[in-house]
């Protein structure tokens, strides 16, 4: 009887339910911040491999299914993933909570105007923000707000571990800006404008890109300008994307003295690419290695 009690008793209790979060998001990178804060309170999911072009990316019917049954969706914006809004529309699913990540951030590389004629620009200036890690606090900012929306009861728990995660990338960004002190103003070629907020962070010298203009493939005569601008300026490196063909960077790199590297923009670019932390520390060791 007393067993029977003490259910009955455990029975009438009030039960907290805590929903778990579910989380879609644009970039691999985004899915690894949305996890250090969430934890075991979200599950978490995203379109665009590592490996993959984040601005051209097929449609399928897929994506639109992981939408449908998302309570947030979080994406880089700024023009980054236009595909993303024909996803939206296509999940029908009006509770989804589209976050802009990028409301908070200085943006660089706006265009007075924008015509065909200058390639592939983004109207809203250049979107690889999150390769300067400290736009990341902003990130985590936005990314907790919309957690705490959908699960409010949550909410220092989210608040704890963007905390922690947030002291963890600072103590990260101090040793990436020790290592890379002896080497501010060195001159890089890169692919695409993907570098310009990584560059401005650690006082790199972009000096062109293999692109002609965004978006437009390499011609042989822009090569051959890159050539003789490499050897005129003892440049050391030229950065590429592990999604771009590297034809024309070798080619350059072969009549100079320069060294292609393969740095990954985002995380899974490259097997050492777990998180975003390690995909920096990669990035920073290779250029060090290239460049001291």
């Amino acid at each position: 009887m007393k067993k029977i009690l003490a259910v009955l008793a455990m029975m009438t209790l009030p039960i907290v339910a805590h929903a778990t979060v579910r989380v879609v998001t644009t970039l691999p990178d985004l899915a690894d911040f949305a996890r250090q804060i969430g934890g075991d309170k979200v599950t978490v999911d995203h379109i665009v491999r590592g490996d993959q072009n984040p601005h051209f990316v097929e449609v399928k019917p897929s994506y639109m299914m992981k939408l449908k049954s998302a309570d947030v969706f979080l994406m880089i914006g700024m023009e980054l993933e236009m595909w993303a809004p024909q996803i939206i529309d296509g999940s029908r699913n009006a509770r989804l909570d589209v976050v802009n990540l990028s409301k908070s951030i200085h943006k660089l590389e706006v265009p007075d105007k924008v015509d065909a004629s200058q390639g592939d620009v983004h109207r809203y200036g250049n979107p690889h923000y999150w390769l300067d890690p400290r736009n990341i606090r902003a990130i985590v900012n936005e990314i907790v707000a919309s957690l705490i929306k959908s699960s409010p009861a949550d909410e220092q728990f989210f608040r704890t571990n963007a905390e922690a995660f947030l002291k963890k990338l600072d103590t990260k960004i101090t040793e990436w800006e020790d290592a890379m002190r002896p080497l501010k103003g060195a001159k890089l070629i890169t692919f695409h404008k993907s570098w310009s907020y990584f560059a401005a962070w650690l006082g790199l010298d972009v000096v062109d890109q293999v692109e002609p203009k965004p978006g437009i493939q390499p011609s042989p005569g822009h090569t051959a300008q890159l050539i003789q601008k490499v050897r005129a300026g003892n440049i050391k490196a030229i950065v590429v994307e592990p999604f771009y063909d590297a034809s024309a960077p070798q080619q350059i790199a072969r009549s100079t003295s320069a060294t292609v590297l393969r740095l990954p923009t985002s995380v899974g670019g490259v097997d050492e690419a777990r998180d975003y932390i390690s995909m920096m520390d990669y990035n920073i060791r290779t250029l060090v290695e290239a460049l001291k």
